[in-house]
């Protein structure tokens, strides 16, 4: 697989989870994110502790992902992450699957950059 195609995949798939970290919950706490996390009962003042660590999570997995891209333990724990947050927002609250670019169309496009990476893994050696 050429270069190009694998550094564009590492770049969306680290960039993006940096943004989710960053914008919609260090930055400013998104409607959203407060919504989702008030769903498994904690007080608002955990809730918006929990989404800020959150967010510097994503953030340092976003980094992670940048720099290790080549580790495939890296991209499993990737697509391993995306596939969970589906399913607790399935559980969570099911009615944003329909939404326009919901998680299952952005976490599923970033599942299919993870397996770019898998597999120009797979193809170096």
């Amino acid at each position: 697989m050429d270069n190009h195609t694998i550094q564009v995949a590492r770049y969306i798939l680290g960039l993006s989870w940096v943004y989710h970290g960053l914008f919609p919950k260090l930055i400013t706490v998104a409607p959203l994110e407060k919504s989702l996390t008030a769903t498994i009962g904690l007080s608002e003042q955990a809730s918006y502790l929990l989404t800020k660590s959150a967010g510097v999570l994503e953030i340092i997995f976003g980094l992670l992902i940048l720099v290790f891209y080549k580790n495939p333990r890296v991209i499993q724990l990737n697509i391993a992450a995306l596939l969970s947050l589906c399913v607790f927002v399935a559980i969570n609250m099911p009615s944003l699957l329909i939404e326009a670019f919901n998680p299952v169309t952005t976490n599923f496009a970033l599942i299919g950059l993870s397996y770019v990476l898998l597999r120009a893994k797979v193809t170096e050696q």
